[in-house]
């Protein structure tokens, strides 16, 4: 039986925001851009929350639902500097820490530096050393598999420690509501409910077969869950999938010019993002938004690497045009780079075809 332990920091940028400034604290907090900015909520303090504020909203709605707002412009260096304090925390305790953002990590405590056979106790102990180094509170979920231990994490916060315990969890899967299932979507909840299903004694009265048959291969992932089994180990290393750049633009556009010049600057902004990884990929993709928030995304896959600026302009432009549907406006537009490889990786690959 395995030891999760699912670490959120209680939101965060607002949080260490308030650190730097205590006179911001006890009041309705929003970081991101400016409300008259088409900028989106990167986090809100607890008291913005109250009025419906959460983070990937426009600034102007947050603007909307709660007028007293104060905004903040974030400061990611600062919000990195205070992440690698608290996993420098979490390494005392174990190696095996698989990081899911700047604030949230899962850490398996299994065997642990400390010798500690209770997962519960680790948990304390992290947040009593979070809250002295870093004046920043953190939530720790408990339980043997990582999805219970994400969903616990959530259960009393700010500030929270919820354990589920192996002989707990059917009885709390059972009463739990269908739209607390980490992995159950506002989509997929509706839909849940109009087959009436509302919490998770109700899913689990359905079979496998009905639920492939209405969710398709998600089908069998919610089997699981419903009945406490998720065999995903914590993985210390995660690995890149893709690496990407974006921009939105403070007025929609239909002027290929100016969308040209903008895809060159992504170009430019992906490729040192490419050197500063040390890495490499053989397919691109771009993005388009319209104006009415229809997303398009066009990719082509190449047999070589991509590993250059003038490639990935070129092939930017190309994908672009292929895609774009010139009688509407766009409002953002994006370049991400897949099917990666690291260089240090490709230094270390045996040699498999002969050269001159």
């Amino acid at each position: 039986m395995r030891k999760i332990i699912h670490a959120d920091m209680d939101a965060f940028y607002a949080s260490v925001e308030i650190r730097e400034n205590p006179s911001l604290r006890g009041k309705p907090i929003v970081v991101g851009g400016s409300p008259e900015s088409r900028g989106v909520v990167c986090a809100a303090s607890y008291e913005a929350r109250k009025y419906g504020v959460r983070s990937a909203i426009p600034c102007s709605m947050a603007k909307r639902l709660c007028p007293s707002a104060i905004f903040i412009y974030p400061n990611f260096s600062l919000y990195k500097e205070a992440s690698i304090q608290i996993h420098e925390i979490f390494s005392e305790f174990t190696d095996l820490i698989e990081p899911l953002s700047l604030d949230e990590a899962y850490l398996d405590v299994t065997e642990n530096k400390i010798s500690e056979p209770f997962a519960t106790e680790i948990a304390k102990a992290i947040k009593i050393r979070v809250k002295k180094e870093t004046e920043l509170t953190i939530s720790c979920g408990v339980s043997y598999n990582k999805f219970l231990a994400k969903i616990a994490s959530d259960w009393k916060k700010p500030d929270g420690l919820f354990v589920i315990r192996p002989e707990q969890a059917e009885e709390f899967l059972d009463e739990l509501p269908i739209g607390k299932f980490h992995g159950i979507g506002k989509v997929t909840e509706k839909k849940m409910i109009h087959l009436g299903i509302k919490n998770g004694k109700d899913l689990k009265k359905m079979n496998l077969w009905e639920l492939e048959k209405y969710f398709g291969k998600t089908g069998k992932f919610y089997y699981n869950i419903v009945r406490g089994i998720d065999n995903r180990e914590v993985n210390s290393y995660r690995e890149r999938k893709s690496l990407g750049i974006e921009d939105t633009f403070s007025i929609d556009s239909q002027d290929a010019d100016f969308l040209e010049k903008e895809l060159n600057k992504l170009a430019s902004g992906l490729f040192l993002r490419m050197e500063k990884n040390e890495i490499r990929g053989r397919t691109l993709t771009v993005k388009l938004k319209y104006s009415d928030f229809t997303v398009k995304t066009i990719s082509r896959t190449f047999s070589h690497w991509i590993e250059n600026e003038d490639e990935i302009s070129e092939i930017s432009c190309e994908l672009f045009y292929s895609g774009w549907e010139a009688d509407k406006s766009i409002r953002l537009l994006g370049i991400s780079i897949g099917n990666l490889e690291r260089e240090e990786e490709a230094e270390n690959q045996p040699m498999l075809f002969a050269t001159d």
